[in-house]
């Protein structure tokens, strides 16, 4: 299958341009050039197939032409080696818990499942590849973890100062190897901005290979799709709503291209924190991108997303295509704090705060809209990850797993630069 750019359609590339440059040379996003159908049939039977038997259908119209399919096979196998399990926390509301992969959080699955794509892309070049990737709390985790120790490539993470947990720093800034943390002083943004401009400079792109592991690249957007399918599989019912915790909309567009590949969905729930500029999209018609706030669902925290672009393109630009299967919404610190504490005193079930964001926007909408639907949330981090925001509101322990106890005992190893692209670009080229 071929790619085209979101700036301009009749730009089309094959899969290993495509997931090697990141980003299309004019700027634009990769999106597939079709989107595949799955049959009726899939999705029956699917209740009976493993996670990996889903996601090798689900994956295969876009890398087979690529990638044998017995290596495909062993990519996923390989990479999705934990469990996605939907858990009942309300009476027809469950959590998808995206959590349980190596560094506890959803970007586990797009950051190894790339990681082995782009491992076997590069198997005969002797060019060293340089993932750049701009993180607002899981992302950097995840593909540090991913990419670790991966012969043939190196990874360098920028992540805003000050503004992700110290589990997250930890995580993403003790792994060391051929793995570097770039702490940018700067919010989230910045890190983004930078990355970018970093694939358009032609003098970086002469002199080194660059790509991208934020779900800019299709290689991490592409398998995030797979757990929709499953979470469906697993709920063996046909009326669904999925809420999805929104910062930079990869996980939300994933949802979407699954709903695009025959899912049946009745509707998507995009949740964000304050950081609205998705949600006042949908009620406006207008994108205005506003400077990102920190909040206490910090990988949410995205003034400008990324991914708008391809949701733009998925709909022909057209909103009211959009509306149909998209409600927005936004929350607050304190709404999500007190859904967490009630959710909690109810249920025993225990939030994150980005999971808390997309329990909200379940109740909002069936609030709106009543029809004992199913909702299903994405529980995107584990929560003890946020020991500092979690634990007072639920006056409980909150255990923290060995692999994050193992982070939080090491030694933090970063590089602290300004927002300023020659700083970056002059790092890059020493």
């Amino acid at each position: 299958m071929r790619f085209y750019s979101t700036n301009n359609r009749k730009l089309r590339s094959p899969l290993q341009h495509a997931v090697l440059k990141g980003l299309a040379e004019d700027g634009g996003l990769f999106i597939p050039e079709k989107i595949p159908q799955l049959s009726a049939e899939f999705f029956t039977s699917s209740m009976s197939l493993s996670f990996q038997e889903i996601s090798f259908e689900t994956l295969r119209p876009y890398f087979e032409d690529d990638i044998p399919v017995d290596i495909l096979q062993e990519i996923i196998k390989g990479a999705f080696n934990f469990d996605a399990p939907l858990v009942r926390v309300d009476d027809k509301i469950y959590g998808l818990e995206l959590f349980h992969g190596p560094t506890l959080a959803f970007k586990d699955f797009g950051a190894r499942f790339m990681a082995r794509v782009m491992s076997y892309l590069i198997r005969n070049s002797d060019d060293e590849l340089t993932v750049l990737v701009a993180t607002s709390g899981d992302t950097g985790s995840a593909v540090a973890n991913g990419f670790l120790g991966v012969e043939g490539i190196k990874v360098v993470i920028l992540y805003p100062s000050g503004k992700v947990s110290e589990i997250q720093e930890k995580q993403l800034t003790t792994m060391g190897n051929n793995i570097t943390a770039l702490e940018i002083k700067g919010v989230f943004d910045d890190c983004q901005k930078l990355v970018k401009a970093a694939f358009v400079d032609k003098e970086l792109s002469q002199q080194m290979q660059l790509t991208s592991a934020n779900s800019i690249n299709i290689a991490r957007l592409l398998p995030q799709s797979c757990y929709y399918m499953y979470a469906y599989a697993q709920l063996k019912d046909k009326e669904v709503v999925f809420s999805v915790p929104s910062g930079n909309f990869g996980n939300l567009t994933a949802g979407l291209i699954a709903k695009k590949m025959g899912l049946p969905v009745r509707m998507f729930v995009a949740a964000t924190n304050i950081n609205d500029s998705v949600p006042r999209y949908l009620e406006s018609g207008r994108f205005e991108p506003h400077p990102s706030h920190q909040t206490i669902s910090n990988a949410m925290d995205v003034g400008n997303p990324s991914n708008f672009s391809r949701m733009l393109e998925l709909y022909n630009n057209d909103i009211d295509a959009m509306r149909k299967d998209v409600h927005g919404v936004h929350f607050t610190d304190k709404q999500t704090r007190d859904i967490i504490k009630q959710v909690h005193q109810q249920y025993n079930y225990i939030l994150d705060p980005h999971g808390a964001v997309g329990y909200l926007g379940v109740k909002n909408l069936e609030a709106k809209s009543p029809n004992n639907r199913n909702g299903i949330f994405l529980e995107t981090a584990h929560p003890a990850k946020f020991l500092d925001i979690v634990q007072p509101l639920i006056s409980e322990e909150i255990k923290i797993p060995a692999r994050l106890q193992q982070c939080l005992d090491k030694k933090k190893q970063s590089i602290v630069l300004s927002n300023k692209f020659e700083e970056l670009k002059s790092f890059l080229l020493s």
